[in-house]
C-alpha cells in the first residue's frame, strides 16, 4: 500500500474483500481530506491494483 498526498494505491488480492477494502479507502482519503466521499475516485490501474484518490481540485484549501 503506498499513501500519497490525498491518494493511496492497493493490491487487492483477494477478490471476496474489495468491497470492503475500497470501501474503507474511500472513507480513509475522505476524512483525511476533509472532503465529501463522492468525491474520491477510485481508478484501476492494473490487474488487482487500485488507486483511490481525491482530485487536486477537489481538496478543501487547494490552489489549484
Amino acid at each position: 500500500m503506498n499513501f500519497e498526498s490525498h491518494s493511496m494505491t492497493l493490491k487487492i488480492w483477494d477478490h471476496s474483500t474489495m468491497d470492503h477494502t475500497l470501501e474503507a479507502a474511500i472513507a480513509h482519503v475522505s476524512t483525511k481530506a476533509n472532503a465529501p466521499r463522492d468525491r474520491v475516485r477510485v481508478t484501476r490501474s492494473g490487474p488487482n491494483v487500485f488507486t483511490v484518490s481525491l482530485p487536486g481540485d477537489a481538496a478543501p484549501g487547494s490552489l489549484a
